[in-house]
């Protein structure tokens, strides 16, 4: 029999541990249950041609994007990591999702062209110098109206800022510093209260076109 406990006392180690364990369609998707819930409500509204998704993992998160584009009936997710990720074999077979595996720096922005409207989701290694990178490589593909997501600035409340080298926090205030486009949208940052995200500070709206 389960037991019951008189008192809610969450903490972020305990959410931390448990969104590790977060699947879709069996898949790992290891995604923070509040984001999880803000995406498909940003993906209605924006209503995306093409996400970009820059680290795939095993590719839960891929797959519950692809079939949300897939309710919309419009957009394709482009999803980039490394050659040596083993990614669920499912992903190759969904309609709506193309793989890449060149790395961030590899992909070919050429063809970008092609979509009208453009989210990103920069989900690879947390570290400052990738999410930096990154931010100035696809920010300029970032239609008016849509949005970079930076995930995972929570690891600097983990107690891991270090290990990332100031994480996507650090990458983010100094992207912002440089780069008038964007805006921190509070709104998604704040749904469930301030910063309750893993994306902290995270969720930034192209306001003006650099393209």
């Amino acid at each position: 029999m389960l037991g019951l406990t008189k008192h809610t006392n969450y903490k972020l180690r305990d959410i931390d541990a448990g969104h590790h364990r977060v699947t879709y369609k069996g898949i790992p998707a290891i995604k923070c249950p509040f984001d999880y819930v803000l995406y498909q409500m940003l993906i209605m509204q924006v209503q995306p041609d093409l996400i970009i998704e820059i680290g795939t993992n095993k590719g839960g998160t891929t797959l519950y994007l692809a079939d949300l584009l897939q309710l919309n009936g419009k957009g394709e997710i482009h999803t980039i990591d490394i050659s040596t990720n083993e990614e669920d074999a499912s992903l190759h077979q969904h309609p709506r999702t193309r793989v890449f595996k060149q790395g961030y720096e590899g992909y070919d922005t050429s063809i970008l062209s092609a979509y009208s409207t453009i989210l990103v989701i920069e989900d690879g290694s947390h570290m400052y110098e990738d999410v930096l990178a990154s931010l100035k490589k696809f920010g300029p593909f970032v239609t008016p109206g849509s949005y970079f997501i930076a995930e995972d600035g929570i690891v600097n409340e983990l107690g891991k800022e270090k290990l990332f080298n100031g994480g996507p926090q650090r990458a983010i205030r100094e992207f912002l510093q440089q780069e008038t486009s964007f805006e921190t949208d509070r709104y998604w940052c704040d749904f469930f209260g301030p910063n309750a995200t893993f994306n902290v500070n995270g969720y930034l709206k192209k306001i003006a076109t650099t393209r």
